[in-house]
Formats: C-alpha cells, sequence, structure tokens
C-alpha cells in the first residue's frame, strides 16, 4: 500500500490533495497541527491523520515516530502547509522583519523541518516522492515581467519565502539525485481559499492537480522542476 503525507491538510488545497490520492487507492495521512480539525477532515476521506505542527520540531518527530510505527515507511510526502500573513500595507518598506520570520517559520523552515524527519522513512520506500507547494509568486523571472499577471502581487514576505522554498527543493533534489527520490515544487495557481480570503478564481481541487500529478510520477518523472498544471515554470 502506498502511503501519502499531507501537510495542512484538514482545509483546502491539502485537503483536496488528500482527497484526490485517496481516490487513487492511496493512503492519504491528512496531517494537521489542531488534532480535532485533523481528525474531522481525516474522517470525511474515510483517511488516518495525525498532529503534525510543522514549525514545532518534537510534533514533528512524533508524527515520524506514528508513521513509523503504523505504515512502516513512507512513499509520499506533500509539503502543503503555509501560511500569508495579512496586513493593511503590503508593500515591503510597510512589511516588519518579524512578517517574514513567521511567515519563514512554516513557508520554509517547516518544510525542512518535516523533510528532514520523514527523509528517512522516505528512503524505505521504492519510488519516494517529496511535493513542495510554492507559488508562481515565487518565480523571480515572472516577479520583473511587467506582462505576467503576477507582476503587481508585490508582497515580500509570502513571495520570497516561495522563492526561498524553490530553492529548497532544488537543494533536497541536488543530494537526492543518486537515490529513487524525486523532489519537485508545485504551483497551485491563484486558488479560493482561507489563505487569500477566498479571493482566487481556481477551485482548491483544480490547485490540487498539480501536486498530485508530481507525487505520483513515474520513474521517468522530473526532479528539481517547478511546475504548474501548464507544465514547467521559469525559476
Amino acid at each position: 500500500m502506498t502511503t501519502a503525507l499531507i501537510t495542512g491538510a484538514n482545509k483546502g488545497i491539502g485537503f483536496e490533495i488528500a482527497r484526490l490520492l485517496a481516490e487513487q487507492g492511496i493512503t492519504a495521512i491528512v496531517g494537521a497541527r489542531d488534532a480535532e480539525r485533523g481528525k474531522a477532515a481525516a474522517d470525511r476521506l474515510g483517511q488516518p491523520h495525525v498532529r503534525i505542527d510543522v514549525t514545532d520540531p518534537a510534533s514533528v518527530q512524533a508524527a515520524a515516530k506514528w508513521i513509523e510505527e503504523e505504515h512502516g515507511t513512507l512513499d509520499i510526502l506533500v509539503n502543503n502547509a503555509g501560511i500569508l500573513v495579512w496586513q493593511d500595507d503590503f508593500r515591503p518598506s510597510a512589511t516588519p522583519a518579524e512578517t517574514l520570520r513567521q511567515t519563514y517559520e512554516t513557508n520554509v523552515f517547516g518544510v525542512i523541518t518535516v523533510t528532514n524527519a520523514m527523509l528517512p522513512l522516505l528512503l524505505k520506500a521504492q519510488a519516494p516522492r517529496i511535493v513542495n507547494v510554492s507559488s508562481g509568486l515565487g518565480s523571480l523571472t515572472l516577479a520583473q515581467d511587467p506582462e505576467a499577471p503576477t507582476y503587481l502581487s508585490n508582497f515580500i514576505a509570502y513571495n520570497s519565502s516561495k522563492a526561498a522554498l524553490n530553492m529548497v527543493t532544488v537543494s533536497y533534489a541536488k543530494e537526492l539525485a543518486e537515490t529513487a527520490v524525486k523532489v519537485n515544487a508545485a504551483d497551485p495557481g491563484y486558488c479560493a481559499t482561507d489563505l487569500n480570503h477566498h479571493s482566487g478564481p481556481r477551485s482548491a481541487e483544480q490547485g490540487a492537480a498539480t501536486a498530485v500529478r508530481l507525487a505520483t510520477l513515474d520513474a521517468d518523472g522530473p526532479t528539481g522542476s517547478y511546475q504548474s498544471d501548464e507544465g514547467a515554470l521559469p525559476w
């Protein structure tokens, strides 16, 4: 049985990733910071759940231990948990450094904490996959293109955290290049979720599709790539 862990899976894109993986016969572990909300989401899917706060190393280690005890190995890790700290004025000059620290704690450091904890379990699997849920807002190329639809979305904390996450993706892909692990970044697009007060034009299910595709790549699939549902994105 193929087993996946999806962080931040009690709602939104994470929930849809878990649902779509479960529909493929994959055991989709709903990872959530709030145990009750995680259980409620998992019950809706008929899937297991585990409490995991990506900003708390002890919580992450406990989750890894539970997965090892219950499932023995881990085939898929989807680092989906992420935050965008809202403020009245999003200009870089009006954004305090503390907002970046808070954002990076979840969007970057949390991903590294979870990946490092789960990697021993992933390396036991035959075809392990790591998917980091990034954003087109993390593309340095698109950020400088006045014709890009994201050009005016100049959110220094969130955007730079996703750019950093893209480098994290590449870094793990390079380290694991000689293994069966494939590591990729997924851009879900501008989806209507709690993250943006449901302002996006895409559904959470649409946003989940790229992560699910990357989570189920065959042996010929890419590693170290940055993709949307339209294909590869410019870094």
